[in-house]
């Protein structure tokens, strides 16, 4: 061991207190909710529910330690127009807290110069609160809109660009840590052409399962903004016709992209009038009849997929010639990781069974369900 140098145990350095999403799925989506002292990004397309969580965050944080929450109030910077000013009012109706909205401060960022400024003035607002509660959540809704026109695809602009990037991730860094503050900012997505491992064939993240509204994206703002944050949330959304008059509803999921803290995981959602709502899935089983030519090939003749929840199931059956899928419960599968098992001790399954689920459990779960 090196002189002055003491081994360290890491535990102690992981973000005790967390914020509630003010929704007991979501937060168990992310073991409690968004950490303290480090910086969470929101991505997500249009629409996608991003502004609508961050609004229930400032509210969230208003909440007591002992119900999620921080007892502080917030700072929410915008640089989409106009403010939602009406959709928090709604939401705070049904808040607890006396007098929500006296303790959430707006204001407006233009550039990303405005921004620095902003962010400097912003020191004395966590220091000297004007309220009896401190200042404890910093929203950037959104730090994608603050760059989308003042630079050029040249050298010299992208890297302005990145120095700026880093200016502005230093310091909510500091000011997350300096604070004990819960840092989040909302991004774009662009769409990704060609190669399968993201933008300009860079992978970060789970990259390769990221759609929304039937096209494969990624964040906005590229590698450089990746490595600015420490967690990163995607939000998709996608329109399903619900009958035959053509009516459609949008189901929309929260994805783990990464996280120092986080496993891979994902968890549907809704957005009613009362707020953003996880959705518990379902413990439903799903068996697959391989009697047909399709899977005959693989060598299987029946393989359970145990723990994957999946709807609409006549979707998937084109996708295999003369192969028939059933729910039925099941206790033949054994789960490791993200790929479900069969049981060896199953005499059901045949030899090529556990490379042919290993094919097979990522399509699923990139359709329609979760493990």
């Amino acid at each position: 061991m090196l002189p002055g140098i003491e081994p360290l145990n890491p535990l102690p350095l992981l973000p005790a207190q967390k914020l509630t999403l003010g929704c007991p799925v979501l937060d168990r989506l992310l073991r409690g909710g968004l950490p303290v002292g480090s910086v969470t990004e929101i991505a997500g397309e249009s629409a996608a529910g991003k502004t609508q969580l961050c609004l229930q965050l400032l509210l969230a944080a208003l909440l007591p330690p002992s119900r999620g929450g921080l007892s502080a109030a917030s700072l929410f910077i915008h640089s989409e127009f106009p403010f939602p000013i009406r959709r928090l009012h709604a939401l705070s109706s049904s808040s607890s807290a006396a007098d929500p909205l006296d303790h959430i401060f707006v204001a407006a960022a233009h550039s990303p110069d405005d921004l620095l400024s902003l962010l400097a003035a912003v020191d004395g607002l966590l220091a000297r609160p004007p309220t009896h509660l401190p200042v404890r959540l910093i929203v950037v809704d959104s730090i994608a809109a603050l760059f989308r026109s003042d630079f050029d695809n040249n050298p010299k602009d992208l890297k302005k660009r990145s120095f700026l990037f880093f200016k502005i991730a230093a310091k909510l860094k500091e000011q997350a840590r300096r604070f004990g503050s819960v840092v989040v900012v909302t991004n774009q997505v662009v769409d990704v052409v060609g190669s399968e491992e993201g933008a300009n064939g860079q992978r970060v993240g789970n990259y390769a399962s990221l759609w929304s509204s039937g096209r494969r994206v990624c964040p906005a703002l590229g590698l450089s903004w990746a490595n600015c944050v420490n967690t990163r949330l995607f939000l998709s959304r996608k329109d399903d016709v619900a009958d035959d008059a053509g009516s459609s509803r949008t189901r929309r999921w929260m994805q783990v992209v990464f996280a120092p803290h986080l496993p891979e995981a994902s968890c549907e959602f809704v957005i009613v009038r009362e707020g953003v709502s996880g959705i518990e899935p379902q413990s439903r089983d799903l068996c697959v009849d391989a009697a047909g030519s399709g899977l005959q090939m693989a060598g299987i003749r029946r393989g359970f997929l145990g723990g994957a929840v999946v709807t609409d199931v006549g979707d998937l059956t084109g996708k295999f010639h003369g192969v028939k899928w059933v729910r039925r419960r099941s206790s033949t599968c054994t789960q490791v990781g993200s790929v479900v098992r069969p049981d060896p001790s199953d005499d059901q399954v045949s030899d090529g069974g556990e490379e042919f689920l290993s094919e097979i459990v990522p399509l699923l779960l990139g359709a329609r369900g979760y493990l």
